[in-house]
């Protein structure tokens, strides 16, 4: 890979149009580097530059072999090609080899290997997608061109190894499983259909069949095909030279006991031909997991030839683009906008795939948690997809009424299972996210009838019953701030956001999550201010069980929540009582206000260099985290992100929190903030994260999802040049060449190397596009009114002072253009004039004092009352 200069923010791959589409020169020569592949129908594929990888549909069915980012290499879990050149041997189309040119191309989401030989006179050009659609099958294209002078006598031969079990046998009786495999040739290929899964808590009998099956360009079949391992490469042989293809072997003529519960392999061979200088043949291949044998066949029927793949290609395509139209940035940079639709793609794609099911995750067996689901819906929101509210009704369903949630998320909407792998645990950020994504629905609908919404309780500790989503939010919230440690602030429980801070159940305290509930607690008293006011609501209805929580408190704050569990463990009566909006808005006023002084007075801290900043945490000892100590000064980018979004933090307070970030946090070599400085020793009284080495994962990687809320919490504050100062991190990091070494797209992290991890599956690209679109950008609702109010500094809008984007908002896309041809930077210009379809609509004075530019609110019945689906605003600043 060629290098860039130091700290060049030039990327290894190279955009190749308007769109999505990159190329990549030998990728091959990059250590773990992947692709995703998927459909709705739930195919999930991983790839490589040498097409190893994985392809299943869940836990419990794999294709080939399942793999982690340190398997990749391994051969058994590639898709292999094979081509025997009569008097030259045999070269794989597939495997990376020295001095051989290789070029992957890619797009939304297709992947396209191109690699020759030139001294044997061959190219071949292999394009893998699945299908958008309702088929569980991945389509290998291989086309295969004479690029020498002379004829060559060829025979191809594909081979995928067929795994065809769940992911739990890979060392929990691997060999007895393979005993389960019915191996069958047909004409197509290979199939396998296991007579059973194999589970001692209740083997089921299968019908499950995983295909590996192909025809040339034109329909015909293969040859035939070496249906096992062994036949295939033979004994004492491998993958990387099967003997069937370097010793030119004829296809076996298996007896049952040879053929039936064996390892099996899909490895087609073709029939020979001669290929004249400059022409080419095209080979097909249909690799995945159908429900029964019948549906796997009909996949030639579907795909079978060449136009009809390449017909399949296309609309997959154009399926993938719809998804991204739907919010598209233009500036100088044609970079950064096609860079972000890559960004936009992930947050469906983690809808597809979960949290795991890519070869860089390793969260165990699948589905997405709690957070991820309501995190990905700030993206879903900002596409407009208009099934939204369904989606948010369903996820209030996995709440308890006594304030827990179900962590694990089913793949039916509104499916829960209440923990993940049989570990019941209590995460005390969780009621923190449904009120974000609600409020921000609330913006951007004006729906402010969705809080009076009846929906379920999650039931499975028998309380059940039902409770608007109103109420939900309360018992979450009220639960959360009622239960606090010896110094006022919420207890960590099992963790907060930070998974790696386990360690502190009994007296462990999250200060950055106290600031979050008290915001939230202030926001909702003003939700039901706003209802009162516009729709007229003078009582809510709650259950009668809330007046624990809410009534005039006789006891401590944690006896109260006791006293309100203990009722409902014993039984919901179903009564619900009347409360007056007004005095709830004053409650939740009160206590919100409550918990912002603690933090706010009593959590802020000076240390002897004269940096001030916010304690975040405090461990199982009861001990203050952050702050001065023996081994070094010790801080959290997470303990200062939650004050400053939640608006407990005073301006003061911001300012010096960041000048303490870029002191401690802010690493100079890199350009990125990092989660936290180094401990220098583990903390068995906080939680496992400081044992990880330093500079990987939760202990100071720089952390993609706290970096963005980062920015989004300076631009909300309007604190513009420091947002963007951490925002266009990400985006140099993640283009950095010398170091990123990933495709496009926003990793969950990068490691003290500045390599990218745990790429595609993130909710650091919700929080991304939300803080592009609503903070920088300025479009956003405004309790469903549109509102624009840029947050942009001079080098954002470029050489010709202009920046657009499209994006959707009241079933219409907008096309919004913000024009500063003398590039002032924010808190100089305001907005000088605007047109709405080319005519002009009435502008804001700015306020005497205000920073910026005063807001623009457009009514949400102008936007509705336009018959075009698409609406042009232009905004001139000055």
């Amino acid at each position: 890979m060629k290098k860039s200069k130091p700290g060049s923010p030039k990327p290894w791959w190279t955009f190749t149009g308007d769109g999505e589409v990159f190329e990549a020169r030998n990728p091959d020569r990059i250590s773990r580097l992947y692709f995703p592949l998927c459909n709705e129908a739930g195919l999930l594929s991983a790839i490589t530059p040498t097409l190893h990888g994985d392809i299943k549909n869940g836990q419990n069915h794999f294709l080939t072999l399942p793999v982690s980012e340190q398997d990749l290499h391994n051969t058994r879990s590639s898709r292999q090609f094979w081509v025997y050149v009569e008097g030259k041997g045999p070269w794989s189309a597939t495997s990376a080899k020295p001095r051989e040119s290789c070029v992957l191309e890619a797009g939304a989401l297709w992947h396209r290997l191109t690699r020759e030989n030139r001294p044997l006179g061959l190219r071949g050009v292999i394009t893998n997608f699945i299908p958008a659609g309702s088929e569980t099958v991945e389509i290998m294209r291989v086309e295969l061109t004479n690029i020498g002078r002379k004829p060559l006598a060829i025979t191809a031969t594909a081979a995928v190894p067929i795994y065809g079990r769940s992911a739990d046998n890979l060392r929990d009786h691997r060999h007895v499983t393979s005993l389960l495999h019915r191996i069958e040739q047909v004409p197509q290929g290979v199939l396998v259909t296991p007579t059973m899964s194999f589970d001692e808590r209740g083997h089921v009998t299968n019908s499950m069949t995983y295909g590996v099956l192909g025809c040339e360009g034109d329909g015909q079949n293969p040859f035939g095909s070496f249906p096992t391992v062994n036949s295939f490469i033979g004994e004492g042989g491998n993958f990387d030279t099967p003997r069937a293809v370097f010793e030119d072997w004829d296809l076996p003529d298996l007896s049952d006991v040879e053929l039936q519960g064996r390892e099996a392999v899909g490895a087609l061979r073709f029939k020979s031909r001669k290929l004249a200088p400059g022409t080419s043949v095209t080979y097909l291949l249909f690799l995945g997991i159908a429900k029964e044998r019948k549906e796997a066949l009909s996949w030639l029927k579907a795909y079978g030839s060449v136009e009809k793949t390449d017909e399949a290609l296309e609309h997959t395509r154009h399926a993938w683009k719809d998804e991204l139209d739907r919010l598209q940035v233009r500036t100088d940079d044609a970079d950064f906008g096609r860079w972000a639709r890559w960004v936009a793609i992930q947050p469906v794609l983690r809808k597809i795939f979960g949290c795991s099911f890519l070869p860089d995750f390793d969260y165990g067996r699948g589905g997405r948690g709690w957070r991820d689901l309501w995190q990905d819906c700030l993206a879903l929101l900002l596409m407009d997809t208009g099934d939204t509210r369904r989606l948010l009704l369903n996820n209030f369903a996995g709440v308890r009424m006594n304030g827990t949630n179900a962590t694990i998320i089913g793949k039916a909407p509104g499916e829960f299972i209440a923990d993940r792998n049989n570990i019941s645990r209590t995460w005390m950020d969780h009621g923190v996210w449904p009120w974000i994504t609600t409020e921000l629905y609330m913006h951007q609908t004006g729906d402010l009838q969705f809080l009076l919404e009846s929906v379920p309780y999650f039931g499975d500790q028998g309380e059940g019953g039902k409770g608007t989503v109103l109420e939900h939010v309360l018992i979450q919230h009220l639960a959360a701030c009622y239960n606090v440690g010896a110094h006022g602030n919420c207890r960590l429980e099992d963790a907060d956001w930070n998974d790696g801070l386990d360690m502190a159940r009994e007296r462990g305290e999250s200060v950055a999550f106290t600031a979050v509930y008290a915001g939230n607690l202030l926001r909702l008293a003003d939700v039901l201010d706003l209802l009162h006011k516009k729709c007229a609501i003078k009582d809510v209805i709650l259950a009668e069980e809330m007046d624990i929580l809410l009534g005039p408190a006789q006891e401590s704050r944690q006896d109260q929540l006791r006293r309100y569990q203990t009722r409902i463990k014993e039984g919901v009566t179903g009564r619900k009582n009347p409360w007056p909006i007004d005095a709830l808005s004053s409650n939740l006023r009160q206590k919100g206000d409550v918990l912002a002084r603690q933090v706010r007075e009593k959590e802020w801290l000076k240390n002897a260099a004269g940096h001030a900043w916010f304690n975040g945490y405090y461990d199982n000892e009861g001990t203050r985290v952050e702050g001065d100590t023996p081994k070094g000064v010790r801080m959290t980018l997470t303990g200062q992100v939650f004050p400053i979004m939640s608006g407990v933090a005073t301006n003061e307070q911001v300012t010096q929190a960041y000048a303490a970030a870029k002191r401690y946090l802010y690493d100079r070599k890199l350009g990125g903030f990092r989660l936290n400085t180094d401990f220098k020793e583990i903390q068995p009284h906080l939680g496992r994260a400081f044992s990880f080495a330093y500079g990987e994962k939760e202990n100071g990687a720089f952390f993609s999802h706290m970096a963005v809320m980062f920015a989004n919490a300076l631009y909300q504050r309007s604190f513009v040049e420091e947002g963007h100062e951490v925002f266009s991190s990400l985006y140099k990091m993640c283009l950095n060449a010398d170091s990123a070494k990933i495709y496009p797209g926003l990793p969950e992290y990068f490691n003290g190397e500045g390599r990218g991890m745990y790429h595609y599956l993130t909710g650091s690209a919700s929080w991304y596009l939300l803080t592009l679109v609503t903070q920088v950008l300025g479009i956003r609702g405004y309790w469903g009114d549109l509102v624009l109010e840029p947050k942009l500094v001079p080098e954002q809008f470029g050489k010709g002072g202009q920046i657009s984007a499209e994006v959707c908002f009241a079933g219409k896309r907008l096309k919004v253009t913000y024009l500063n041809h003398s590039r002032k930077p924010y808190g100089q210009y305001r907005i000088e004039s605007a047109l709405l379809q080319g005519r002009s609509i009435p502008i804001p004075d700015r306020p005497a004092g205000a920073q910026g530019c005063a807001p623009l609110q457009i009514p949400r019945e102008v936007l509705t009352g336009l018959s075009s689906p698409t609406v042009d605003i232009t905004i001139a600043l000055a």
